[in-house]
């Protein structure tokens, strides 16, 4: 059975609140799946550690509740809840949750170039 994604318009709750009085755990799944974007609800015991891993497209971590560090092979930082962080396609990175946390990962399929940051010329230059 295929996994269900959002659709346009669709409300998707982060945290999986259930209407009962006791509600379930949320649980790691894929919330939206485009052929450009994929947004993930991480869930991740204390201490756990996801291994060094890469993805081709550009992503986000945001940290939605909880600690963790983000692990690159230069860098490493700790996102607290409220906190996001951005890495390159291709980057080795790993995940260490210090206490029961959740993390929104983004995903950016089939960039049309790799990130670069924004030139000073380009500070009024429109979205697009």
């Amino acid at each position: 059975m295929a996994l269900k994604h959002a659709s346009p318009l669709e409300v998707i709750d982060l945290f999986h609140r259930q209407p009962s009085l006791e509600p379930e755990p949320p649980v790691s799944i894929s919330l939206l799946r485009t052929t450009e974007l994929q947004l993930i609800r991480l869930v991740l015991p204390a201490g756990h550690r996801m291994p060094s891993h890469h993805v081709p497209g550009v992503l986000t971590l945001q940290c939605l509740a909880g600690r963790v560090d983000v692990e690159t092979p230069e860098r490493q930082c700790t996102l607290a809840e409220g906190q996001l962080v951005m890495l390159q396609g291709e980057e080795p990175h790993s995940l260490h949750a210090h206490e029961p946390a959740v993390v929104l990962l983004t995903l950016v399929h089939n960039p049309p170039g790799a990130w670069r940051p924004r030139d000073a010329g380009d500070e009024g230059a429109a979205c697009g």
